[in-house]
């Protein structure tokens, strides 16, 4: 929700960052702005995030939601720009930090991408997104079955509704993992 994606809570240096309060009629434009990206209409949402901005520059969810408009739309410099905008604001905001992620992968900087979901889930060891994104880059990418079939485990555990197909994805890599190991006994 637009509250959980809000200001800074803490600085770069740990300490606590007053958050201005945003009032209910600046939030209700955001909570539009995400509701036309739902909609799948991008343009009426980056105008009102930018709206936002205007007031709340301070609001790194706003920055990440921009940051996936644009990306949607093959402007990865301006993506990258948003979710460096938004790092600067809370360098440990787990979406912006995910996002980073799905960004660097999408370029094929895999062991970068792994470095930024790695710190969304040591910043926030529940998000469950980034746990989902190390699953899907240490499975198709890496080739490290182990690693990920334990973020696809972590991942479904946090959701609240069982993702079948991660289910089915968890039976594929337990089948793979266990025929590896015994052809390695094989080898041996």
């Amino acid at each position: 929700t637009a509250a959980e994606s809000g200001g800074a809570t803490t600085g770069a240096d740990g300490q606590p960052v007053a958050v201005r309060e945003v009032p209910p009629k600046v939030l209700t434009l955001y909570e539009q702005a995400v509701s036309s990206m739902a909609a799948g209409d991008n343009i009426d949402a980056e105008l009102r995030l930018q709206e936002f901005l205007l007031q709340y520059p301070d609001y790194p969810g706003a920055h990440v939601n921009l940051a996936i408009i644009f990306a949607d739309r093959g402007d990865l410099q301006a993506a990258e720009n948003s979710l460096t905008d938004a790092l600067i604001i809370d360098p440990e905001h787990a979406p912006a930090l995910n996002q980073l992620g799905m960004l660097l992968r999408r370029q094929g900087k895999f062991l970068e991408a792994e470095s930024a979901y790695m710190k969304a889930v040591t910043a926030s060891p529940d998000y469950a997104l980034a746990h989902y994104n190390l699953g899907v880059l240490n499975d198709l990418y890496l080739r490290r079955l182990d690693t990920a079939l334990t973020h696809y485990e972590r991942y479904q555990n946090l959701v609240n509704e069982e993702d079948k197909q991660v289910t089915r994805w968890i039976a594929d890599l337990k089948r793979r993992i266990s025929a590896t190991q015994r052809t390695a006994n094989v080898t041996e």
